[in-house]
C-alpha cells in the first residue's frame, strides 16, 4: 500500500490560525517537504514537534525533489507539503509532486485553511464575484501594463499579489488605465495589517513610505460589455492565423475600431506576450 501525500495549509502569518487537523496531519506522517525548511521549523515549534524530517520542495529543486518523494510514497510513506504561508500550490512550488502522485495512482487529500487570496476577498468592500487570480505581476513595468490592460478587457474582478518594490508603480500603471476601484490589503492576520480601498489615486496618496510587507490588490469587477466580448473573440480568431499588427489591422477593419486599441488587445492575448 502506498502512502498518503497531503497538501496542508498553514497560517498566512498569525499562528494561532493554524488548525487542528492541520496540526495532527503534521505530526503523523514521516516527511514533510516545505518550501523553506527554516520558517517550517519555526511553526512546528510553535506546535511542540520537533524530530520529523524535513526535506526541501521549492521552486529550484521541485523536479528532482519530487521524484524522491514519490518514490518513499510507493514505499509507504505519507508526506505532507506546506508552503512557506497558506494553502500550497497557490503561487508555491509543488505542482509537479502532485503530478506525479496523480499518475502514480497515490492518494492525496487536502488539508485547507488559510489563503491570502480568500482572506482578501472575505473582507473586500468592493464588487469581486466572479474573480480571476492572477498571482504575482510580472516585474517588468511595460509587460506588468500589458497584463493589467487584458485583465482589464474583461469584466471579471481581479485579484493580484504585488511586492513592496513594485506596489507604487502597479497603481500608478492602474491610474492610467482605469477607473474601477482597487482594495489592497497588507500584513493581513499579523499586527501591522492595513486594509484599504478607494480609486488608484487615493490609494497612492495613503500608501505608507516605504511601503513593506506583500500586498494583495483587488480591482472591483467592471461591467460586462457585449462590444468589449465581441472585440475579444474577434481577436481570438485572427490571431490563430495572423500576428498582432496584422490582426489588428484587419480587425479595425472589421469591428470599425482604431487598430492601436485592438493591437494592444492582440498583444495583451498572443501567447508571446510577456505573461509570468
Amino acid at each position: 500500500m502506498s502512502g498518503t501525500l497531503y497538501v496542508v495549509a498553514t497560517p498566512i502569518g498569525h499562528l494561532g490560525d493554524l488548525s487542528q487537523r492541520s496540526i495532527t496531519t503534521l505530526k503523523q506522517v514521516q516527511v514533510i517537504a516545505a518550501e523553506d525548511t527554516r520558517r517550517t521549523s519555526v511553526l512546528l515549534a510553535h506546535i511542540g514537534h520537533d524530530g520529523c524530517e524535513l526535506v526541501s520542495l521549492h521552486d529550484h529543486n521541485e523536479d528532482t525533489a519530487s521524484p524522491r518523494l514519490i518514490m518513499r510514497l510507493e514505499r509507504g510513506e505519507s508526506v505532507a507539503l506546506v508552503s512557506d504561508a497558506g494553502t500550497p500550490l497557490i503561487n508555491d512550488p509543488g505542482f509537479r509532486l502532485l503530478q506525479l502522485a496523480s499518475q502514480a495512482n497515490i492518494k492525496v487529500v487536502p488539508i485547507p485553511g488559510p489563503s491570502a487570496v480568500i482572506t482578501a476577498l472575505s473582507v473586500c468592500p468592493l464588487p469581486s464575484q466572479p474573480f480571476r487570480y492572477v498571482g504575482f505581476l510580472t516585474t517588468k513595468s511595460a509587460a506588468r501594463r500589458q497584463q493589467l490592460q487584458g485583465w482589464l478587457q474583461h469584466p471579471d474582478a481581479v485579484v493580484f499579489f504585488e511586492s513592496p518594490h513594485r506596489i507604487r508603480q502597479t497603481l500608478e500603471t492602474l491610474a492610467e488605465l482605469t477607473s474601477r476601484r482597487i482594495f489592497i490589503a497588507r500584513e493581513m492576520t499579523k499586527q501591522y495589517e492595513t486594509l484599504m480601498h478607494g480609486s488608484a489615486a487615493e490609494l497612492l496618496a495613503q500608501l505608507p513610505n516605504p511601503p513593506k510587507g506583500e500586498f494583495v490588490g483587488v480591482i472591483e469587477r467592471g461591467e460586462a460589455t457585449t462590444q468589449g466580448y465581441a472585440h475579444r473573440q474577434v481577436m481570438q480568431v485572427l490571431l490563430q492565423e495572423l500576428s498582432p499588427a496584422k490582426a489588428a489591422r484587419l480587425g479595425a477593419q472589421i469591428c470599425g475600431v482604431s487598430k492601436k486599441e485592438l493591437y494592444e488587445l492582440a498583444v495583451s492575448m498572443s501567447p508571446q506576450a510577456p505573461i509570468k
